[in-house]
Protein backbone atom coordinates (compact mmCIF):
# COMPACT_ATOMS: atom_id res chain seq x y z
CA UNK A 1 0.00 0.00 0.00
CA UNK A 2 2.80 2.56 0.99
CA UNK A 3 4.53 1.54 -2.56
CA UNK A 4 1.92 2.77 -4.37
CA UNK A 5 1.07 5.83 -2.62
CA UNK A 6 4.09 6.45 -3.26
CA UNK A 7 4.62 5.58 -6.65
CA UNK A 8 1.23 7.94 -6.92
CA UNK A 9 2.94 10.99 -5.19
CA UNK A 10 5.90 10.34 -7.81
CA UNK A 11 3.78 10.49 -11.15
CA UNK A 12 1.45 13.58 -9.69
CA UNK A 13 5.24 15.81 -9.08
CA UNK A 14 6.57 14.52 -12.77
CA UNK A 15 3.18 15.70 -14.35
CA UNK A 16 3.12 18.88 -12.35
CA UNK A 17 4.93 21.78 -14.85
CA UNK A 18 7.94 23.59 -13.25
CA UNK A 19 7.07 26.57 -12.04
CA UNK A 20 7.62 29.52 -14.50
CA UNK A 21 10.20 32.32 -14.28
CA UNK A 22 8.95 35.84 -13.92
CA UNK A 23 11.04 38.52 -15.57
CA UNK A 24 12.49 41.56 -13.84
CA UNK A 25 13.63 44.32 -15.89
CA UNK A 26 16.16 46.83 -14.74
CA UNK A 27 16.13 49.53 -17.44
CA UNK A 28 19.01 51.68 -16.21
CA UNK A 29 21.37 52.38 -12.67
CA UNK A 30 20.09 54.84 -10.00
CA UNK A 31 23.73 55.47 -9.14
CA UNK A 32 27.21 54.57 -11.17
CA UNK A 33 30.55 54.52 -10.43
CA UNK A 34 33.93 53.70 -13.06
CA UNK A 35 37.48 53.11 -11.72
CA UNK A 36 39.73 53.04 -15.15
CA UNK A 37 42.68 50.99 -15.17
CA UNK A 38 45.31 51.82 -18.00
CA UNK A 39 46.46 48.94 -20.83
CA UNK A 40 49.77 47.58 -18.98
CA UNK A 41 51.10 46.81 -22.23
CA UNK A 42 51.41 49.89 -24.09
CA UNK A 43 53.92 52.09 -24.16
CA UNK A 44 52.23 55.68 -23.41
CA UNK A 45 49.72 56.87 -26.02
CA UNK A 46 46.61 54.85 -25.80
CA UNK A 47 46.11 53.16 -29.50
CA UNK A 48 43.19 54.10 -31.97
CA UNK A 49 40.17 50.97 -31.99
CA UNK A 50 39.22 49.15 -29.21
CA UNK A 51 40.84 50.39 -26.15
CA UNK A 52 43.34 47.95 -24.60
CA UNK A 53 42.61 48.99 -21.07
CA UNK A 54 39.68 48.08 -18.33
CA UNK A 55 37.92 49.18 -15.68
CA UNK A 56 35.74 48.40 -12.94
CA UNK A 57 32.07 49.80 -12.94
CA UNK A 58 29.72 49.32 -10.07
CA UNK A 59 25.77 49.96 -10.51
CA UNK A 60 23.55 50.70 -7.77
CA UNK A 61 19.68 49.38 -9.27
CA UNK A 62 16.63 49.20 -6.96
CA UNK A 63 14.29 46.67 -8.23
CA UNK A 64 11.13 44.91 -7.14
CA UNK A 65 11.37 41.04 -6.85
CA UNK A 66 8.20 38.88 -6.99
CA UNK A 67 7.66 35.82 -4.56
CA UNK A 68 8.67 32.79 -6.12
CA UNK A 69 11.89 32.30 -8.81
CA UNK A 70 12.95 34.91 -11.32
CA UNK A 71 14.89 36.31 -14.01
CA UNK A 72 16.41 40.08 -13.40
CA UNK A 73 17.91 41.39 -16.61
CA UNK A 74 19.79 44.14 -15.87
CA UNK A 75 20.07 46.02 -19.35
CA UNK A 76 22.76 48.70 -20.23
CA UNK A 77 25.63 47.48 -18.98
CA UNK A 78 28.98 47.87 -20.81
CA UNK A 79 29.33 46.10 -23.63
CA UNK A 80 32.78 44.57 -22.72
CA UNK A 81 31.93 43.21 -19.69
CA UNK A 82 33.63 40.04 -18.43
CA UNK A 83 30.78 38.26 -17.30
CA UNK A 84 33.01 35.57 -14.86
CA UNK A 85 33.72 39.04 -12.86
CA UNK A 86 30.23 39.69 -11.87
CA UNK A 87 29.06 40.32 -8.33
CA UNK A 88 25.75 41.07 -7.69
CA UNK A 89 24.93 42.08 -3.65
CA UNK A 90 21.40 42.50 -1.89
CA UNK A 91 19.42 39.91 -3.64
CA UNK A 92 17.71 38.25 -0.82
CA UNK A 93 18.94 34.51 -1.85
CA UNK A 94 21.75 35.44 -4.02
CA UNK A 95 21.72 34.53 -7.20
CA UNK A 96 21.36 31.22 -8.97
CA UNK A 97 23.31 31.74 -12.52
CA UNK A 98 24.34 34.68 -14.50
CA UNK A 99 24.20 35.07 -18.61
CA UNK A 100 25.46 37.54 -20.61
CA UNK A 101 23.14 38.03 -23.45
CA UNK A 102 25.58 38.75 -26.49
CA UNK A 103 22.67 39.17 -28.99
CA UNK A 104 21.72 42.83 -29.69
CA UNK A 105 19.14 44.20 -31.71
CA UNK A 106 20.43 45.33 -35.10
CA UNK A 107 19.33 45.12 -38.91
CA UNK A 108 20.82 41.82 -39.11
CA UNK A 109 20.04 39.87 -36.09
CA UNK A 110 16.40 41.43 -36.96
CA UNK A 111 16.24 39.28 -40.08
CA UNK A 112 17.71 36.34 -38.68
CA UNK A 113 15.29 36.32 -35.95
CA UNK A 114 12.06 36.52 -38.82
CA UNK A 115 13.48 33.90 -41.38
CA UNK A 116 10.63 32.15 -43.25
CA UNK A 117 8.51 34.73 -41.19
CA UNK A 118 6.19 37.69 -42.39
CA UNK A 119 7.25 41.01 -42.43
CA UNK A 120 6.03 44.42 -44.27
CA UNK A 121 7.99 46.06 -46.85
CA UNK A 122 7.22 49.85 -47.62
CA UNK A 123 8.53 51.56 -50.50
CA UNK A 124 7.73 55.24 -51.57
CA UNK A 125 7.16 56.25 -55.27
CA UNK A 126 10.25 59.00 -55.83
CA UNK A 127 8.32 61.37 -58.07
CA UNK A 128 4.65 61.18 -56.16
CA UNK A 129 5.68 60.10 -52.71
CA UNK A 130 3.25 57.87 -52.67
CA UNK A 131 3.84 54.81 -50.36
CA UNK A 132 2.92 51.11 -51.24
CA UNK A 133 2.44 48.41 -48.76
CA UNK A 134 3.43 44.43 -49.26
CA UNK A 135 3.76 41.06 -47.56
CA UNK A 136 6.45 39.01 -47.88
CA UNK A 137 8.32 36.42 -46.17
CA UNK A 138 12.32 36.32 -45.49
CA UNK A 139 13.44 33.41 -47.35
CA UNK A 140 17.58 33.88 -46.42
CA UNK A 141 19.89 36.55 -45.13
CA UNK A 142 21.36 38.27 -43.58
CA UNK A 143 25.18 37.28 -44.57
CA UNK A 144 25.51 37.79 -48.49
CA UNK A 145 22.34 39.45 -49.13
CA UNK A 146 18.19 39.30 -47.91
CA UNK A 147 16.13 37.44 -50.30
CA UNK A 148 12.38 38.40 -50.10
CA UNK A 149 9.46 36.28 -51.70
CA UNK A 150 6.60 38.77 -52.64
CA UNK A 151 3.87 38.30 -54.44
CA UNK A 152 6.41 39.30 -58.03
CA UNK A 153 8.67 36.42 -56.98
CA UNK A 154 11.76 36.45 -55.00
CA UNK A 155 13.59 40.02 -54.71
CA UNK A 156 16.68 40.92 -53.05
CA UNK A 157 15.92 43.45 -50.11
CA UNK A 158 17.25 46.68 -51.56
CA UNK A 159 17.12 46.36 -55.04
CA UNK A 160 14.15 47.58 -56.27
CA UNK A 161 15.54 50.88 -57.15
CA UNK A 162 13.20 53.22 -54.75
CA UNK A 163 13.71 53.86 -50.81
CA UNK A 164 12.23 50.70 -48.36
CA UNK A 165 11.49 50.34 -45.05
CA UNK A 166 11.09 46.92 -43.71
CA UNK A 167 8.28 46.70 -40.94
CA UNK A 168 8.28 43.97 -38.55
CA UNK A 169 5.41 43.25 -36.03
CA UNK A 170 7.56 43.28 -32.72
CA UNK A 171 11.36 42.66 -31.03
CA UNK A 172 12.33 39.43 -30.65
CA UNK A 173 12.18 38.24 -26.92
CA UNK A 174 16.02 36.65 -27.44
CA UNK A 175 17.29 40.31 -29.21
CA UNK A 176 18.36 43.63 -26.40
CA UNK A 177 19.05 47.14 -27.25
CA UNK A 178 21.52 46.95 -25.13
CA UNK A 179 24.13 45.07 -23.69
CA UNK A 180 22.47 42.83 -21.09
CA UNK A 181 22.94 40.62 -18.23
CA UNK A 182 20.42 38.33 -16.45
CA UNK A 183 20.43 36.66 -13.32
CA UNK A 184 18.09 34.29 -11.59
CA UNK A 185 16.78 34.39 -8.16
CA UNK A 186 14.37 32.92 -6.18
CA UNK A 187 12.53 34.89 -3.48
CA UNK A 188 10.03 33.91 -0.20
CA UNK A 189 7.76 36.94 -1.33
CA UNK A 190 7.52 40.21 -3.24
CA UNK A 191 9.95 43.05 -1.75
CA UNK A 192 11.14 45.98 -3.11
CA UNK A 193 15.40 45.45 -2.83
CA UNK A 194 18.04 47.55 -3.58
CA UNK A 195 21.13 45.63 -5.48
CA UNK A 196 24.81 46.58 -5.79
CA UNK A 197 26.05 45.15 -9.73
CA UNK A 198 30.06 45.03 -10.11
CA UNK A 199 31.75 44.16 -12.90
CA UNK A 200 34.89 44.27 -15.17
CA UNK A 201 35.01 45.59 -18.40
CA UNK A 202 37.16 46.05 -21.42
CA UNK A 203 37.21 48.52 -23.64
CA UNK A 204 38.26 51.42 -21.75
CA UNK A 205 41.65 53.45 -21.13
CA UNK A 206 43.22 56.25 -19.57
CA UNK A 207 46.22 58.75 -20.15
CA UNK A 208 48.07 61.96 -19.09
CA UNK A 209 48.06 64.60 -21.03
CA UNK A 210 50.78 67.71 -20.72
CA UNK A 211 50.98 71.02 -21.78
CA UNK A 212 53.84 72.80 -20.99
CA UNK A 213 55.18 76.45 -21.85
CA UNK A 214 58.65 77.06 -21.48
CA UNK A 215 59.28 81.06 -19.97
CA UNK A 216 62.14 83.46 -19.16
CA UNK A 217 65.31 81.80 -17.84
CA UNK A 218 64.16 77.65 -18.34
CA UNK A 219 61.32 78.10 -16.09
CA UNK A 220 58.37 76.26 -17.21
CA UNK A 221 54.50 76.13 -16.44
CA UNK A 222 53.36 73.06 -16.44
CA UNK A 223 48.85 71.44 -16.87
CA UNK A 224 48.14 67.79 -17.22
CA UNK A 225 44.87 66.90 -18.18
CA UNK A 226 43.43 63.29 -17.27
CA UNK A 227 42.33 61.52 -20.56
CA UNK A 228 39.42 58.67 -20.25
CA UNK A 229 38.68 57.01 -22.95
CA UNK A 230 35.61 54.66 -23.79
CA UNK A 231 35.15 52.34 -26.72
CA UNK A 232 32.27 50.60 -25.78
CA UNK A 233 28.70 51.37 -27.46
CA UNK A 234 27.51 51.79 -23.77
CA UNK A 235 27.66 55.11 -22.06
CA UNK A 236 27.73 55.90 -18.18
CA UNK A 237 25.50 59.31 -17.25
CA UNK A 238 26.93 61.19 -13.96
CA UNK A 239 29.32 58.58 -13.34
CA UNK A 240 31.83 59.00 -10.01
CA UNK A 241 35.03 58.68 -12.12
CA UNK A 242 38.20 57.60 -11.00
CA UNK A 243 41.27 56.49 -12.52
CA UNK A 244 44.61 54.26 -11.49
CA UNK A 245 48.04 55.11 -11.98
CA UNK A 246 50.73 52.11 -12.15
CA UNK A 247 51.15 48.97 -13.26
CA UNK A 248 48.85 46.21 -11.90
CA UNK A 249 49.57 42.69 -12.35
CA UNK A 250 46.98 41.49 -14.38
CA UNK A 251 46.59 38.30 -16.67
CA UNK A 252 45.04 38.21 -20.27
CA UNK A 253 41.52 38.57 -20.06
CA UNK A 254 39.02 36.01 -21.31
CA UNK A 255 37.63 36.76 -25.04
CA UNK A 256 34.81 38.53 -25.05
CA UNK A 257 31.60 36.70 -25.48
CA UNK A 258 30.26 38.07 -29.34
CA UNK A 259 26.83 37.93 -30.51
CA UNK A 260 26.10 37.79 -34.45
CA UNK A 261 27.11 40.94 -36.15
CA UNK A 262 24.29 43.53 -35.98
CA UNK A 263 25.33 45.32 -39.73
CA UNK A 264 23.58 44.24 -42.40
CA UNK A 265 25.14 43.92 -45.96
CA UNK A 266 23.05 43.90 -48.95
CA UNK A 267 23.90 42.93 -52.46
CA UNK A 268 21.58 42.91 -55.34
CA UNK A 269 21.74 40.64 -58.83
CA UNK A 270 22.88 41.92 -61.68
CA UNK A 271 18.93 42.16 -63.42
CA UNK A 272 17.39 43.25 -60.64
CA UNK A 273 14.32 40.85 -59.69
CA UNK A 274 13.41 37.35 -61.09
CA UNK A 275 10.49 38.59 -63.15
CA UNK A 276 12.46 41.26 -64.68
CA UNK A 277 13.50 40.64 -68.29
CA UNK A 278 16.74 43.10 -68.36
CA UNK A 279 18.32 45.27 -66.15
CA UNK A 280 16.11 48.19 -64.55
CA UNK A 281 16.50 51.55 -65.57
CA UNK A 282 18.52 54.20 -63.61
CA UNK A 283 16.34 55.79 -61.01
CA UNK A 284 16.02 59.43 -61.35
CA UNK A 285 17.71 61.37 -58.48
CA UNK A 286 15.71 62.03 -55.45
CA UNK A 287 14.44 65.53 -54.47
CA UNK A 288 17.33 66.85 -51.86
CA UNK A 289 16.37 65.63 -48.40
CA UNK A 290 12.82 64.56 -49.22
CA UNK A 291 13.41 60.69 -48.95
CA UNK A 292 15.92 58.76 -47.02
CA UNK A 293 18.06 56.51 -49.47
CA UNK A 294 19.21 54.02 -46.87
CA UNK A 295 17.76 51.05 -45.89
CA UNK A 296 15.45 51.91 -42.51
CA UNK A 297 14.04 49.65 -40.13
CA UNK A 298 10.85 49.96 -38.46
CA UNK A 299 9.23 47.76 -35.61
CA UNK A 300 5.90 48.29 -35.21
CA UNK A 301 4.00 48.11 -31.63
CA UNK A 302 7.65 48.90 -29.68
CA UNK A 303 7.84 51.68 -32.25
CA UNK A 304 11.58 50.73 -31.90
CA UNK A 305 13.52 53.07 -34.46
CA UNK A 306 17.49 51.89 -35.10
CA UNK A 307 17.99 55.89 -36.78
CA UNK A 308 20.35 57.18 -34.75
CA UNK A 309 19.16 60.41 -32.98
CA UNK A 310 20.76 63.69 -33.93
CA UNK A 311 23.36 65.19 -31.37
CA UNK A 312 22.03 66.94 -28.63
CA UNK A 313 23.65 70.73 -28.33
CA UNK A 314 26.65 70.90 -26.57
CA UNK A 315 26.34 71.62 -22.57
CA UNK A 316 27.35 75.23 -20.90
CA UNK A 317 31.11 74.83 -19.83
CA UNK A 318 31.54 73.16 -16.87
CA UNK A 319 33.14 74.68 -13.69
CA UNK A 320 36.70 74.44 -13.15
CA UNK A 321 37.78 70.98 -11.41
CA UNK A 322 40.49 69.11 -10.60
CA UNK A 323 40.95 65.33 -9.94
CA UNK A 324 42.55 64.60 -6.34
CA UNK A 325 45.09 62.08 -6.10
CA UNK A 326 44.89 59.55 -3.32
CA UNK A 327 47.37 57.01 -2.24
CA UNK A 328 45.89 53.29 -3.01
CA UNK A 329 48.49 51.16 -1.89
CA UNK A 330 51.97 51.67 -4.36
CA UNK A 331 49.41 52.78 -6.47
CA UNK A 332 48.13 56.12 -7.09
CA UNK A 333 44.22 57.42 -7.59
CA UNK A 334 42.94 60.27 -9.06
CA UNK A 335 39.41 60.63 -8.38
CA UNK A 336 37.30 63.52 -9.95
CA UNK A 337 35.40 65.31 -7.55
CA UNK A 338 32.06 65.78 -9.51
CA UNK A 339 29.83 63.19 -11.38
CA UNK A 340 30.77 62.93 -15.14
CA UNK A 341 29.28 61.11 -17.93
CA UNK A 342 31.40 59.13 -19.69
CA UNK A 343 29.59 58.44 -22.52
CA UNK A 344 30.13 55.85 -24.96
CA UNK A 345 32.61 56.09 -27.88
CA UNK A 346 34.08 58.90 -26.87
CA UNK A 347 37.01 60.68 -24.61
CA UNK A 348 37.01 62.91 -21.96
CA UNK A 349 39.58 65.04 -20.44
CA UNK A 350 39.45 66.06 -16.58
CA UNK A 351 42.48 68.58 -15.48
CA UNK A 352 45.05 66.79 -13.26
CA UNK A 353 47.45 69.51 -11.82
CA UNK A 354 49.04 72.44 -12.35
CA UNK A 355 52.68 73.85 -11.38
CA UNK A 356 54.15 76.53 -12.41
CA UNK A 357 57.41 78.23 -12.14
CA UNK A 358 58.98 74.50 -12.60
CA UNK A 359 62.77 74.76 -12.48
CA UNK A 360 64.90 73.42 -15.55
CA UNK A 361 67.97 72.30 -16.26
CA UNK A 362 68.62 73.05 -20.23
CA UNK A 363 71.76 70.22 -21.79
CA UNK A 364 72.80 69.26 -25.12
CA UNK A 365 73.41 65.52 -25.94
CA UNK A 366 74.77 63.38 -27.88
CA UNK A 367 75.25 59.81 -28.80
CA UNK A 368 78.25 57.35 -29.18
CA UNK A 369 78.28 56.31 -32.63
CA UNK A 370 82.02 56.76 -34.11
CA UNK A 371 82.24 56.93 -37.67
CA UNK A 372 85.93 54.96 -38.52
CA UNK A 373 88.47 58.02 -40.28
CA UNK A 374 91.91 57.73 -40.82
CA UNK A 375 94.18 60.69 -42.16
CA UNK A 376 93.60 61.92 -45.79
CA UNK A 377 89.99 60.96 -45.69
CA UNK A 378 87.02 63.15 -45.72
CA UNK A 379 85.94 64.37 -42.61
CA UNK A 380 82.49 63.25 -41.48
CA UNK A 381 79.63 65.61 -41.58
CA UNK A 382 78.37 66.94 -37.64
CA UNK A 383 75.45 65.69 -36.40
CA UNK A 384 72.88 67.59 -34.70
CA UNK A 385 72.37 67.40 -30.90
CA UNK A 386 69.21 66.03 -28.21
CA UNK A 387 68.13 69.20 -26.53
CA UNK A 388 67.35 67.70 -23.04
CA UNK A 389 65.46 69.59 -20.13
CA UNK A 390 66.05 67.84 -17.36
CA UNK A 391 64.42 68.22 -13.53
CA UNK A 392 63.89 66.71 -10.59
CA UNK A 393 60.52 65.67 -9.18
CA UNK A 394 60.35 67.73 -5.86
CA UNK A 395 59.00 70.53 -4.35
CA UNK A 396 62.07 72.28 -4.21
CA UNK A 397 61.99 72.67 -7.76
CA UNK A 398 58.27 73.42 -8.15
CA UNK A 399 57.25 69.88 -8.75
CA UNK A 400 56.99 67.26 -5.67
CA UNK A 401 54.00 65.37 -6.98
CA UNK A 402 53.60 61.91 -8.99
CA UNK A 403 53.66 62.15 -12.52
CA UNK A 404 51.30 59.51 -14.34
CA UNK A 405 52.43 58.48 -18.10
CA UNK A 406 51.53 60.69 -20.81
CA UNK A 407 52.11 62.52 -23.65
CA UNK A 408 53.93 66.04 -23.65
CA UNK A 409 53.67 68.89 -25.71
CA UNK A 410 56.04 72.23 -25.11
CA UNK A 411 55.32 75.88 -26.14
CA UNK A 412 57.05 78.94 -25.81
CA UNK A 413 56.32 82.55 -26.39
CA UNK A 414 56.99 84.49 -29.30
CA UNK A 415 55.74 87.71 -30.23
CA UNK A 416 52.99 87.40 -27.74
CA UNK A 417 51.78 84.13 -29.15
CA UNK A 418 52.75 80.33 -28.26
CA UNK A 419 54.54 78.00 -30.67
CA UNK A 420 55.27 74.48 -30.48
CA UNK A 421 58.47 73.78 -29.70
CA UNK A 422 58.30 69.35 -29.66
CA UNK A 423 56.45 66.94 -28.08
CA UNK A 424 58.01 64.50 -25.78
CA UNK A 425 56.64 61.00 -24.27
CA UNK A 426 56.26 61.20 -20.33
CA UNK A 427 56.61 57.64 -18.47
CA UNK A 428 55.64 57.47 -14.84
CA UNK A 429 57.40 59.63 -12.59
CA UNK A 430 57.50 59.41 -8.65
CA UNK A 431 58.04 61.89 -6.39
CA UNK A 432 62.26 62.48 -6.52
CA UNK A 433 62.57 61.05 -9.83
CA UNK A 434 64.49 62.71 -12.43
CA UNK A 435 62.50 64.25 -15.05
CA UNK A 436 63.53 64.31 -18.75
CA UNK A 437 61.98 66.30 -21.46
CA UNK A 438 63.03 66.05 -25.23
CA UNK A 439 61.29 68.02 -27.20
CA UNK A 440 63.47 67.95 -30.31
CA UNK A 441 67.00 68.22 -31.70
CA UNK A 442 69.15 71.37 -32.23
CA UNK A 443 71.40 71.78 -35.27
CA UNK A 444 73.10 75.34 -33.36
CA UNK A 445 74.84 72.93 -30.76
CA UNK A 446 76.99 69.71 -33.21
CA UNK A 447 78.75 67.24 -32.35
CA UNK A 448 81.04 64.08 -33.90
CA UNK A 449 82.49 61.03 -32.63
CA UNK A 450 85.52 59.48 -34.87
CA UNK A 451 87.36 56.42 -34.32
CA UNK A 452 91.10 56.10 -35.34
CA UNK A 453 93.42 53.04 -35.22
CA UNK A 454 95.69 53.10 -32.27
CA UNK A 455 96.91 49.43 -32.63
CA UNK A 456 95.78 45.93 -32.19
CA UNK A 457 94.50 46.00 -28.63
CA UNK A 458 93.48 49.99 -28.48
CA UNK A 459 91.12 51.77 -29.86
CA UNK A 460 91.33 55.36 -30.01
CA UNK A 461 88.65 58.40 -30.33
CA UNK A 462 88.24 61.92 -30.88
CA UNK A 463 85.00 63.86 -30.25
CA UNK A 464 84.44 67.39 -31.06
CA UNK A 465 81.12 69.47 -30.32
CA UNK A 466 80.66 73.14 -31.25
CA UNK A 467 78.14 76.15 -30.22
CA UNK A 468 76.78 77.88 -32.77
CA UNK A 469 75.00 79.92 -29.50
CA UNK A 470 75.94 83.64 -28.58
CA UNK A 471 76.07 81.82 -24.52
CA UNK A 472 77.64 78.94 -23.59
CA UNK A 473 75.81 75.52 -23.20
CA UNK A 474 75.96 71.82 -21.80
CA UNK A 475 76.84 68.53 -23.40
CA UNK A 476 76.86 65.50 -22.62
CA UNK A 477 77.87 62.10 -23.92
CA UNK A 478 77.23 59.09 -22.22
CA UNK A 479 79.78 56.16 -23.52
CA UNK A 480 78.75 52.54 -23.11
CA UNK A 481 82.24 51.20 -23.60
CA UNK A 482 84.98 50.59 -20.65
CA UNK A 483 87.32 53.59 -21.18
CA UNK A 484 91.46 53.07 -20.53
CA UNK A 485 91.94 56.56 -20.89
CA UNK A 486 90.61 60.35 -21.70
CA UNK A 487 91.89 63.63 -21.32
CA UNK A 488 89.30 65.13 -19.72
CA UNK A 489 87.71 64.03 -16.54
CA UNK A 490 84.37 61.63 -16.97
CA UNK A 491 81.06 61.37 -14.37
CA UNK A 492 79.35 58.44 -13.45
CA UNK A 493 75.65 58.74 -14.32
CA UNK A 494 73.13 56.17 -14.06
CA UNK A 495 75.94 53.17 -13.92
CA UNK A 496 77.20 55.01 -17.44
CA UNK A 497 80.56 56.76 -17.65
CA UNK A 498 79.71 60.43 -19.29
CA UNK A 499 81.81 63.35 -20.70
CA UNK A 500 79.74 66.40 -19.42
CA UNK A 501 81.04 69.83 -20.67
CA UNK A 502 80.51 73.40 -20.75
CA UNK A 503 80.73 74.66 -24.55
CA UNK A 504 81.94 78.37 -24.55
CA UNK A 505 79.76 80.49 -26.75
CA UNK A 506 80.34 80.29 -30.54
CA UNK A 507 83.01 78.19 -29.13
CA UNK A 508 83.99 74.21 -29.55
CA UNK A 509 85.11 71.30 -26.92
CA UNK A 510 87.21 68.45 -27.62
CA UNK A 511 87.90 65.19 -25.92
CA UNK A 512 90.23 62.06 -26.77
CA UNK A 513 89.86 59.11 -24.81
CA UNK A 514 90.83 55.25 -25.87
CA UNK A 515 89.19 52.10 -25.40
CA UNK A 516 91.05 48.09 -24.80
CA UNK A 517 90.17 45.82 -26.76
CA UNK A 518 88.77 42.15 -26.10
CA UNK A 519 91.23 39.31 -27.39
Amino acid sequence: MLGRIAFGLVALLAATPAAAQALVLSEKPDAVAVTLYRDVHREVEPGRGWPGGYALITETRTITLPAGPSVIRFVGVSEGMMPETAIVTGLPRGVGEKNRDARLLGPATLIDAYLKRSVTVRRTNRATGKVTESEAVLQSGPEGGVLLSTAQGVEALGCSGLPEKVVYPGVPADLAAKPTLSVTSDNAATQTVTVQLSYLAQGFDWSAHYVARLGEGDMLDLFGWMTVVNGGSQGFADARTSAVAGKLNKGRAAPLPRGESTALRLQCWPLGNTSMAGPPPPPPPPPASEYQESLEIVVTGHRASLAMAAPAPPPPPAPAMVAQQEELGDLKLYRVPEPVTVAALSTKQVALLHRESVKLARLYRGSFTPFRYTEGEARPPSRPTQIVLRTENRASEGLGLPLPAGKLALFADRAGAPVLLGESDLADRAVGDEVELIPGTSSEVRFTVIGRPGGKRREAFAVEVTNAHDVPVTFELPIPYPIADADAPLVERKGVKTWRVTVPANGTATLHLARTLER
